[in-house]
């Protein structure tokens, strides 16, 4: 499987909530972190899903939302993953930032220079990584 998208994560299906509309899925991750998605119910059907199934998590880098100091704070984005700035390369309009967030996991975000500057973003920094579960977008092979 080939996507555009920076993050792909291989998983396996933890748990599925079906609702009345949509469904959430968190899969397991490598290094036991879980990650979450929120797709319809026919997605679910469309891909055969059922718990302890391997599927694959995929976001757009410029999904991603870079964040400093956020440990105490209450967010809505069910993804939060925080580790350290392995890579940062700086455009006059936008930067790339990669977070390492462990089990060999690195988070791709596009943000713009603006907001990089702001941050004051550096390789080395400890820095959260955020987004929403209605970006994550499920495959399986």
């Amino acid at each position: 499987m080939k996507v555009s998208a920076r993050n792909v994560f291989a998983g396996t299906v933890k748990k599925i909530t079906i609702g009345a509309v949509n469904a959430e899925v968190t899969l397991a991750i490598k290094g036991g972190a879980s990650l979450t998605s929120v797709v319809t119910n026919g997605a679910v059907e469309n891909l055969g899903l059922k718990e302890g199934d391997d599927a694959y998590a995929i976001v757009k880098a410029s999904s991603i939302i870079i964040g400093c100091d956020l440990h105490n704070a209450k967010v809505s984005a069910r993804n939060v993953y925080c580790g350290s700035i392995v890579k940062l390369i700086e455009g006059p309009v936008s930067s790339e930032v990669d977070v390492e967030i462990g089990g060999g996991n690195v988070i791709s975000a596009v943000i713009t220079h603006e907001s990089s500057q702001r941050l004051e973003l550096k390789v080395g920094d400890h820095a959260c990584a955020i987004f929403k579960a209605s970006s994550v977008i499920l495959g399986v092979k």
